[in-house]
């Protein structure tokens, strides 16, 4: 009788000692757990050490630090009709860990699925142009459409950023020939701007000399100094312009 006690004893003793071990729960800093009683919500506990009763309690375990994932190749056609390959990295977080359990199922594959589909949404909508000048814009554009929606799963995305766009061949030199021709265009206007301040600039010139004959001799004698600067054998001779005109005119002369 006394050794069925002492047994029965030692089993209740075991009994409770793996009742009190299966009822502990070690939640670290960055996690929380998500109670249930009898299958309703109860409330989020944690971190540290935490207690649940078995059979009537519950408990999820949710990570709260950010998580990054790729955002996989999507095929983009762009407003002006341009086909590009698009893909981007995502950074996002559980802010909400009764929202992110109960809410939705799976939530990385549900954040997943929507960063999908609002890169092909956002960016389709700008040209291609704008995608590629514009990409810190399109960042911004697509982490408020993404965090907007998933707000409601306690999901907070902070940062979405564009990795890389793929263009195709033909694409690639129709861009390298605008921008030649960019430059190009550039280049004429700059040279007709210089050629439109040098007039301005030689009409003024030649005003002020002519309001100074003495200033045309002087400006004569320089460009002789500029000339018989180089190691030359260039001679110049100076011929005025009246002479020239009055042997032109006698040369036209009908004679009598």
């Amino acid at each position: 009788m006394i050794g069925f006690t002492f047994g029965f004893g030692s089993i209740l003793i075991l009994l409770v000692v793996v009742l009190i071990a299966s009822s502990v729960r070690i939640f670290r800093e960055y996690e929380r757990g998500v109670v249930f009683m009898l299958g309703r919500f109860w409330k989020v506990k944690g971190p540290g050490l935490v207690l649940i009763i078995p059979i009537v309690q519950q408990a999820v375990r949710m990570d709260l630090r950010t998580i990054v994932f790729d955002v996989p190749t999507q095929d983009v056609i762009t407003r002006d009709n341009v086909s590009v390959k698009v893909n981007a990295v995502v950074y996002f977080r559980v802010v909400d860990p009764e929202k992110a359990v109960i809410q939705v199922a799976r939530y990385f594959e549900a954040t997943s699925q929507l960063a999908q589909t609002t890169l092909r949404a956002v960016l389709g909508k700008h040209d291609l142009d704008q995608l590629l000048s514009e990409r810190e814009q399109l960042n911004t554009d697509i982490q408020k459409v993404l965090d907007s929606q998933t707000d409601a799963w306690g999901i907070k995305v902070s940062i979405v950023e564009i990795k890389h766009v793929d263009i195709n061949e033909t694409m690639i030199r129709a861009i390298a020939r605008q921008a030649e021709a960019e430059r190009e265009r550039r280049a004429k206007v700059i040279h007709a701007e210089g050629e439109l301040q040098a007039s301005k600039q030689l009409l003024e010139a030649a005003q002020t000399l002519a309001r100074q004959p003495q200033a045309m001799q002087l400006r004569y004698l320089q460009t002789l100094v500029t000339i018989a600067a180089d190691k030359n054998s260039t001679i110049v001779f100076p011929l005025p312009i009246d002479l020239v005109s009055a042997g032109l005119e006698r040369f036209n002369k009908p004679s009598a």
